[in-house]
Order: structure tokens, then sequence, then C-alpha cells
């Protein structure tokens, strides 16, 4: 087949589900309105859009491009990743087939603005083909007049066979600033207002009190940093927090095997997380938020812990909890990486997806 992915080229989800393709040998085409930060992926032709944003110019701006490419290209079907933008542009380019895979945002957040709202519905009802990867969210397209025969559920996925369980490389904790008989928090949310990271913050100085040997790294970037940064001077933790920024998912691994536990302070998840998926697959326990569905992921407890959104003292809680207790965070992490075999199968959920494109090639 001939696929088109109009995707955003910075993002790690848009990059796994290219490549998949790519190497099912299937023509792909990857459309985006923001530059590449990864290396070419091969037999992958890509092509940068105009503008990047949400604003109605920067829509008007790239509609005549795309439609301009896609008569060039004549892909047998285009996706679009992302309800917003990318969702809009693709149904304003009047080409179909058209699928959409909504992420989370888009619909949850995006979709009840008085102005992004009506564009995102519009754009899903005139798709072919809806995915998402998370029951609440087929409920609230349902509640935009979306037609629900046309919602699949197709979850992210998570590659087990790279993320897993394994020893700490001592070359990564050198880096990580992670020293002998120090303990490390991990998050990896970006630094943006709905993955609330000044909760985990306001945490660390409670975790401190009792674990002064602890080490929280904070990776990602976004607009909040600078914020998030002033916090973690005012609140006088500066020496035992060491933000990453962007993290290449290559090494993503590597860094979770050097930590003790992974925590999610995000205000709103749709399915689980890519991140916390990654991370119970790799053997951490995790402390997430029970906001989307991740009461149906977490059997508290079991395999990980809930806190209620920006609760920081529960947060500093749990974590104390599990960085005082060796053996229950082995017992958990196990836990972790089993539910998310069982669960959530990358490979699985792709083929699934491979065969929802096939049915609807022109």
């Amino acid at each position: 087949m001939k696929i088109c992915f109009l995707a955003d080229a910075s993002s790690i989800h848009s990059k796994r589900w290219i490549e998949y393709f790519a190497e099912k040998n299937h023509q792909v085409y990857w459309i985006s309105l923001s530059p590449s930060r990864f290396e070419r992926i091969k037999g992958v032709k890509f092509y940068r859009l105009l503008k990047s944003g949400f604003k109605p110019l920067d829509i008007i701006f790239n509609i005549i491009p795309l439609a301009v490419l896609l008569k060039k290209i004549k892909p047998d079907v285009l996706h679009a990743h992302y309800a917003g933008v990318n969702g809009v542009l693709g149904a304003f380019s009047r080409f179909h087939p058209l699928i959409i895979t909504a992420w989370g945002s888009d619909i949850l957040i995006a979709g009840k603005s008085k102005i992004a709202g009506p564009l995102i519905s519009f754009a899903l009802r005139r798709a072919e083909i809806i995915t998402c990867d998370a029951e609440h969210m087929k409920v609230a397209m349902e509640k935009m007049e979306v037609d629900p025969d046309k919602i699949k559920i197709i979850k992210f996925g998570v590659d087990t066979k790279k993320f897993k369980p394994g020893p700490a490389d001592e070359e990564v904790k050198k880096k990580l600033g992670i020293e002998s008989g120090d303990l490390a928090v991990i998050s990896i949310r970006s630094l943006e207002p709905i993955y609330d990271v000044p909760t985990l913050v306001r945490a660390i100085p409670s975790v401190l009190k009792e674990l002064p040997n602890t080490k929280f790294l904070i990776g990602g970037s976004g607009s909040q940093e600078n914020k998030i940064k002033d916090l973690v001077e005012k609140l006088g933790v500066q020496e035992n927090v060491n933000f990453l920024g962007f993290i290449n998912n290559q090494d993503l691994p590597f860094y979770f095997n050097a930590a003790d536990v992974y925590v999610s302070t995000s205000l709103s998840d749709a399915g689980i997380a890519s991140s916390t998926a990654e991370a119970m697959a790799s053997g951490l326990p995790v402390v997430i938020t029970n906001t989307g569905e991740n009461e149906k992921w977490i059997n508290e407890g079991k395999n990980g812990f809930l806190v209620p959104a920006k609760d920081y003292a529960s947060l500093a809680g749990k974590i104390i909890n599990l960085l005082k207790r060796e053996e229950i965070r082995e017992e958990i992490g196990k836990e972790g990486r089993k539910t998310i075999e069982e669960k959530d199968d990358f490979y699985a959920d792709m083929e699934k997806m491979e065969r929802i494109i096939e049915n609807y090639e022109s």
C-alpha cells in the first residue's frame, strides 16, 4: 500500500508507527508541520509543511500545500495523527479515505474549546475511521456526534523487547548524577501544564526529609521549564534535581534501568501513557495520577500506585514507601511488566491497525 502519514515529526509516537509500516514494505510518506528531530527512516519520504500551530491562519496557509502534495503522492490512504491541527488539515484537504488517530488532549481538552472543538468535531465526522486508545475517549467523541461505529480502539503499545528489566549501567548513572547509595525517581512527561510536573517538585522536600540521598530525574522540555526550575530553587532542592531535557527514545531504557521509581503527575491521560507503560515494561514500580483510565491499568499496591491529581503529599508518601522497601519495588515492578506484556504489546496493535488500513485502501 501507499500510506501517507500527516503526523508530528518531533514525536517518537509518530516515528514508531511510521517505522512499523515502512518495515512491512509499504510505501510510506511522512508529512509534518514540524521539523524532524530523528534520523531519516529508510524508505520513507519526508515533507515539511509551512507553519505549525492551531491558529486559523496556520491551518489555512497549509491547506493548499497539503492538497498539492497529496495530488502528487496519490496515496491509498491519508492517516492523520492527532485530531487537532493534523486531523483538521486532513479533513480540509478533502482527501479520502481519511483515518484519524486521536491522542488524548485533542479530544479531552482541545475538543471542549469553543474555537478548536467545532473544527475537531468536523474533522472526526469527515474521517472514515478514527482510532484512539481508551474507551472514555470513544465516549467523549460520541458526545461530539461522531458515529461510534467508526471508532476503533488501537493502543500505542510498548516494544517489550526494547523496554525490559536490566542492570543499571554505571556510566549512565554517573551521567545522571546518581552516586553510590543514592536512590532515583524519574519523570519524563513534557514540561507543559497538562503534565503538572510542579506537583512532583512540591513532593520533593518531604521525600528528602525521610531519604536525603534521593535524586530526582526530570526529563522533557516545554513551556513551563523555567517556572519549574524556579520552583526547584525556591524550595532549595536543586542539589537533588537533575533536568535531563529531551531524551532520545533509544537511551530511555538505560535511564529507566538506572532509576528506582517512575512518577507521572499528569492531569489528563487517554489510555495508559506510553512513558508509563514503557517504565512498567522496564520493571520500574510506578506512581501515577488517577486520571483517564489509569485505574483500569493499575491494581493498587499490586502493579503500581495511584494518587489524586495535584496531591503532592500523597505522592510523596507513595514514593517514600517504595524507596524504603526494595523488595516491594521488585515485586511491583515484576507485576507491572507482566501487565504490559499481557495488555499493551506494540506489535499486536500495529497488526490490527494494518488490517484496518488495508480495509480502507482506495
